[in-house]
């Protein structure tokens, strides 16, 4: 689908544009969501610009994501869709300005586009120009990475109490170990989409003077690259902590387990010597002087529990139980 959006006075106009349809003059943003072919090349013609292709997309090397050809600079990022599920996913978008215009490639539907359209609808400033549109549209990433990470640190502060601060006695291990995976899987989701981030900021930046950006976009720009740097390093502890968990929830199952495997010692320990004692007494012997004594039997039961005794007194004062 291709989205055009023309400044209306104080609002942002937004159309479909047919692909056998024209481009309007005045679009300063092209947002083309899931295109197909004739999509791509109604666009290639009529603003003479290549539009990359999915696979082109996804390549990770930063020449094949931040380059400029034909006085167009591209950006590729990567960015989060659906965090709040429980199958976030990570997707590749690419950010083409030529000649004040903004076009955008995206084969799946972020929050922040949606966010940023939805407030360019309510106020549009009267000289918005494909640039700002970026700005807005970079700086809306960043802070739904913030968001994100805020996020996990609850859920992550949420595991901690429970693990290490919970009163009960059996806890649900397998909910906790699918939380603290879950976790760790979306902080590396969002940790590599601000690396992507910041390296885009970071080209950007080094081409904001050759694009002749005025000095509060520049220091928009340096702004944002701190706040990803600040987020990336916030991701990386988070991470850190998520291994954490980890570690400490399998050293309290071990401890589980082996508090399980006690209990059995101890009770095979305790039961063996009245087990010896019945044993000794279920030979049968012919010549048993102890079968023929009126006490012999009680006197037996007396001796096992007497035997079972003695191992727990043992285990009681070592300690062991």
């Amino acid at each position: 689908m291709l989205s055009v959006n023309i400044p209306r006075g104080a609002t942002l106009e937004r159309t479909v544009v047919a692909p056998d349809g024209a481009i309007p003059p005045g679009a300063v943003w092209l947002d083309l969501l899931c295109p197909s072919p004739p999509e791509s090349k109604l666009v290639e013609q009529a603003l003479r610009l290549e539009v990359p292709t999915r696979e082109e997309m996804q390549e990770i090397e930063p020449t094949s994501r931040l380059y400029a050809e034909n006085g167009a600079r591209y950006m590729t990022a990567t960015m989060m869709c659906r965090s709040e599920t429980d199958n976030p996913t990570t997707t590749a978008v690419t950010f083409i300005l030529s000649d004040r215009r903004l076009i955008t490639v995206r084969y799946d539907e972020p929050r922040p586009f949606t966010l940023v359209a939805n407030k360019f609808a309510r106020a549009c400033p009267p000289t918005l120009t494909g640039e700002l549109v970026l700005m807005e549209l970079l700086d809306a990433i960043v802070d739904r990475a913030a968001d994100i990470l805020e996020r996990i640190s609850a859920e992550v502060d949420r595991i901690s109490q429970t693990i290490f601060t919970s009163k009960e006695r059996s806890l649900d291990y397998r909910a906790i170990m699918t939380s603290i995976g879950r976790q760790g899987d979306l902080t590396s989701k969002v940790r590599e989409c601000l690396v992507s981030i910041g390296r885009l900021l970071l080209y950007l930046a080094n081409e904001a003077d050759t694009m002749r950006w005025a000095k509060d976009q520049r220091a928009s720009l340096k702004g944002m690259q701190r706040d990803a740097q600040s987020l990336s390093d916030h991701a990386t502890y988070l991470a850190n902590k998520i291994t954490f968990l980890l570690d400490a929830m399998v050293g309290v199952i071990s401890i589980e387990q082996n508090n399980i495997i006690k209990i059995f010692s101890v009770a095979a320990v305790v039961f063996m010597p009245p087990t010896l004692i019945a044993s000794l007494y279920g030979m049968n012997f012919k010549h048993m002087p102890e079968l023929d004594w009126g006490f012999g039997y009680p006197l037996a039961i007396v001796l096992m529990i007497v035997a079972a005794i003695i191992p727990y007194v043992f285990f009681k004062i070592k300690r062991w139980l």
